[in-house]
């Protein structure tokens, strides 16, 4: 399965990927996932320079997945790398390559016939961040719309709260689709604003 991700508001991320089984996707069994991206944010503001920090980062997972009536248990564990760099008035720096270890879990459940709940939960220490998303939905319009909470933070104590409404599986010429809409607060430098989602991915 191939994927790819945006993520948009006062920061940006993009990522693309892929996730293999190795038997097949609606069975017990091994599966990998591997991806790449990056994006940037701007830090500092309230007397601080500002300054924009770019980042990059790719990893190489391992896992197992569980299948079940209800849903799908997946775990995933494997190396991570980072590269960043930040620039402001006074020049630009490349910080050092980072090598970590990521964990990654996902669940997608079906309390119902109608309706879908999923979990992501993702920690890295290359950049000492993690990541956390939870939603609900009902099916409505092909689609599975609902709340949708996540929530960020990484070593450098930038934290990042969002909430909003989402449209998950809306599939489309091979294709699937989510969406989410919502806001988010940003600190150290306490930023409101709205923020968006876009995720794609196909069978291959």
């Amino acid at each position: 399965m191939l994927f790819g991700s945006l993520d948009a508001g006062a920061s940006v991320f993009s990522a693309s990927g892929a996730k293999i089984a190795f038997d097949r996707f609606e069975r017990d069994g091994p599966v990998a996932l591997v991806s790449a991206g990056g994006g940037l944010r701007l830090e500092g503001g309230a007397g601080a320079p500002i300054l924009v920090r770019t980042t990059t980062l790719g990893a190489a997972l391992g896992g197992y997945q569980f299948i079940r009536e209800w849903g799908a248990v997946t775990v995933f564990a494997g190396p991570e790398a980072s590269w960043e760099m930040l620039a402001g008035t006074g020049g630009q720096g490349a910080l050092p390559v980072r090598m970590g270890l990521r964990l990654h879990g996902e669940v997608w459940a079906r309390p119902s016939q109608d309706t879908l709940t999923t979990a992501t939960v993702i920690l890295g220490s290359a950049r000492g961040d993690a990541y956390a998303r939870l939603s609900w939905g009902y099916a409505l319009f092909g689609a599975y719309l609902g709340p949708e909470f996540a929530l960020y933070g990484d070593r450098t104590d930038y934290r990042k709260w969002s909430v909003g409404l989402h449209a998950t599986d809306y599939a489309f010429g091979g294709y699937r689709f989510r969406l989410s809409v919502g806001c988010q607060i940003e600190t150290p430098r306490d930023r409101l604003g709205p923020t968006l989602s876009f995720a794609i991915w196909s069978a291959l």
